[in-house]
């Protein structure tokens, strides 16, 4: 029987005849083809890069790489636009005379690349350095008639760690603010534009007006009526602009932190006016965007700027940075109250916008390193920034090495930026399969495990979460024995292939830290089993170069040293206070008075979390006395504070003690403790400790801490209550240490 000359196939909506119309790369690792490149462009070569790195690793010689030379048959041109694709767009096509990948602009040509190698040899990149290149020592690419694709997003960037491999960046076309933003100005510039600190004491009234004062500041905002400001800002932008030529775009967006928005009577009627503090942003920026016609502003629609004005529009040359940072992330969006305030928004700017830029986060902020199970929402939430005419997007939701699975998250977000319909369950299985191997399928159950768990304990899931919220939840004793036993499955499958069970280990960390920061709020009944946690957690982080388990930085090495020393039980230390009755006079937040009776003596310490275990007050003063049931000699008292800046908890002004015999007549105990200014950004746990030369006799002890009061300039929440929290206070009838 005799084949017919040709063949058709159908793949993925687009037609591919193979039969003699083809052109050969490779014939027994040798080189065939050449590279021609169209244009010399930066992603043009690059595109050559990828191509020959990947042919090479797949066997085979590199293809030689010419330019400006008549072409030949058999060639591959890269290079050269084409008005089928839009922005990192490509159009292929493939014949007898070559295979040519052109490009819709900028990365058009590289993603062109990996598309193809993707689809015709198998080529797979998961994460840095690690991609799957399969041995074939023929590399044929048949006919292909007017394949074309355009990303859904023209900007797509991920928080992947470690950008040390260019081509994992490449091959997904992943951007950085520094490729299109002048002087990497993107986020948060008031501050770097016009420093407070120069111009602040000059031009107090160019900054926010907060509960009566001007409050010039790194994190107070502009008073964008003034049009003294409006000039000075146009007369910085000219300098940056003049200094960085190549780019057109900047951001000229609020400073961080909430309601910090100016508060005099000319922004007051503005907000007034358009319903939103965004519309006073939004009015600026279009001056600005008048003003420099040819450039293109960005600004932010974060916090208290979310909410879309009613009236004014934003210019086309004005991109709205929209955030859904307050948003819980167990459901999609659309699926619960947080959600739906932010489609108000997104709905609303689509409305009167096309330039829209999606900041959308979904990882544990305080403890990156704990588990996050939020990959079924990530496909439906693209889709809908897609569908809202987004077309800049930035997910938030992976991270630094040891992350909740962040390797899986950049590779299922890398593909469903540039196509959202994808399925993003297969997407999820591929790579559990290469990445993990044997392991994968254990992983994979484990991952639909947590997720059933989640959505069963009604429980929500947010970016500040602490393990401790979802300890009778998803996190439970019942199914955390489970999960290790799906682990203690993955790592004995891959015992004997030390890379893949790296990679297992890395994931199982998250579940390890969440172990131990249960365990430190229950009865330690095998303090033995977790002291080995303890140790293994510890050794893994350190191998692993694990950087920190925080947005704050706070490393894992600091995280178990603290631990045995405020954490594991030790012998009875003589705490006097341990489980004495607490009666306050000037009492904590509402939120936190369920627990306040037992919290400050039930002798489990708070961990870096303020939502367990702590209580807080803010911006007012802390007044309670605790019974310790007997009169007895006190040498030492002590209490526990909580260092937080990113969460608007500093330390309070000052502490003092006072004790009584009979709970009427009180006398000072001590020194009163002044805490000190810090701006460390690092979460810290201070005591504040005060002795006597010879102890005193005792039954009731009086605290009296002194609030902070407003936040300082230089803190996100200026010109707004600090908080400040308080733990477990102690007593003792020696000095400490002895």
């Amino acid at each position: 029987m005799k084949f017919k000359k040709f063949s058709i196939l159908l793949l993925s909506g687009f037609f591919v005849t193979v039969g003699q119309a083809q052109v050969t790369l490779t014939v027994r690792h040798k080189a065939k083809a050449r590279i021609v490149l169209a244009d010399t462009t930066q992603a043009t070569r690059q595109a050559a890069r990828l191509l020959n790195t990947f042919i090479h690793r797949m066997g085979n010689d590199r293809l030689p790489v010419v330019t400006g030379t008549r072409r030949r048959r058999g060639d591959v041109i890269l290079g050269g636009l084409t008005d089928k694709a839009g922005e990192d767009g490509f159009a292929i096509s493939c014949d007898a005379t070559a295979l040519r990948i052109r490009s819709g602009g900028d990365k058009g040509a590289v993603l062109g690349v990996a598309h193809l190698l993707r689809r015709y040899f198998g080529c797979y990149y998961f994460t840095q350095n690690v991609w799957r290149a399969p041995q074939k020592a023929t590399m044929i690419v048949p006919r292909i008639a007017g394949w074309t694709e355009t990303p859904a997003f023209r900007y797509r960037q991920t928080q992947s760690y470690g950008n040390d491999d260019e081509l994992y960046r490449l091959w997904f076309g992943l951007e950085e603010p520094r490729q299109m933003f002048i002087g990497g100005l993107w986020v948060h510039t008031f501050n770097r534009i016009l420093p407070a600190s120069v111009y602040g004491k000059r031009h107090p009234e160019w900054y926010s007006l907060i509960n009566g004062k001007r409050r010039p500041g790194e994190h107070s905002q502009w008073c964008l009526t003034n049009e003294a400001l409006f000039e000075q800002v146009c007369h910085r932008l000219d300098s940056i602009f003049a200094a960085n030529p190549g780019l057109k775009m900047i951001s000229i967006s609020q400073n961080d932190g909430n309601n910090t928005n100016c508060h005099c009577d000319k922004c007051a009627a503005v907000d007034a006016e358009e319903g939103a503090v965004s519309g006073n942003y939004i009015r600026f920026l279009n001056k600005l965007a008048k003003r420099y016609p040819d450039k293109e502003f960005s600004t932010l629609a974060y916090l208290f700027t979310m909410m879309p004005p009613k009236h004014v529009k934003p210019l086309p040359n004005v991109n709205i940075m929209l955030c859904d940072i307050d948003c819980k992330r167990e459901v999609p969006l659309t699926d619960n109250e947080s959600g739906r305030q932010f489609m108000r928004a997104l709905e609303g700017w689509s409305r009167i916008s096309d330039n829209l830029f999606i900041w959308d986060y979904g990882i544990n902020f305080d403890n990156v390193v704990a588990p996050f199970p939020n990959l079924h929402i990530l496909q439906k939430n693209i889709q809908l920034f897609k569908k809202h005419h987004a077309n800049m997007l930035f997910e938030q939701v992976n991270g630094t090495k040891g992350t909740d699975f962040s390797e899986l998250r950049a590779y299922m977000i890398a593909n469903l930026m540039w196509n959202p319909d994808q399925d993003a369950d297969s997407l999820m299985r591929r790579f559990m399969t290469d990445y993990y191997g044997a392991a994968g399928k254990y992983l994979y159950d484990y991952q639909k495990l947590m997720q059933g768990a989640l959505l069963a304990s009604d429980t929500p899931l947010w970016i500040y979460d602490s393990p401790i919220t979802h300890k009778n939840g998803m996190l439970n004793a019942n199914l955390r024995k489970a999960y290790d036993e799906l682990f203690d499955k993955a790592e004995r499958s891959v015992r004997n292939d030390r890379p893949k069970l790296d990679r297992v280990r890395i994931s199982r960390l998250p579940l390890q830290y969440a172990t131990l920061e249960i365990a430190r709020t229950e009865p330690m009944i095998d303090v033995e089993k977790v002291r080995k946690l303890l140790e293994t957690f510890r050794r893994r982080c350190a191998e692993y170069e694990i950087p920190t388990l925080n947005e704050r930085n706070n490393r894992p090495s600091e995280y178990c040293a603290l631990y045995e020393q405020r954490f594991l039980p030790k012998d009875d230390d003589g705490n006097l206070a341990k489980n004495a009755t607490v009666v306050y006079k000037l009492p904590p937040a509402e939120r936190y008075r369920p627990i306040a009776a037992k919290a400050l003596t039930d002798g489990l310490y708070g961990g870096t979390s303020y939502v367990e275990g702590w209580v807080g007050w803010e911006g007012k003063d802390a007044e309670f006395t605790l019974d310790l049931g007997r009169e007895t000699p006190l040498q030492t008292i002590t209490s526990d504070y909580l260092h937080q800046l990113g969460a608007w908890v500093l330390l309070p002004k000052s502490v003092k003690y006072e004790v009584s015999v009979d709970g009427k007549i009180f006398k000072a105990f001590g020194k009163p403790i002044v805490f000190g200014e810090d701006r460390d950004p690092k979460i810290k746990f201070v005591d504040a400790t005060a002795t006597e030369d010879e102890p005193v006799k005792a039954r009731y002890i009086k605290v009296r801490v002194t609030t902070l009061g407003m936040c300082p300039s230089w803190h996100y929440g200026v010109g707004y209550p600090a908080w400040f929290f308080l733990d477990e206070v102690k007593a003792y009838a020696h000095l400490p240490h002895q």
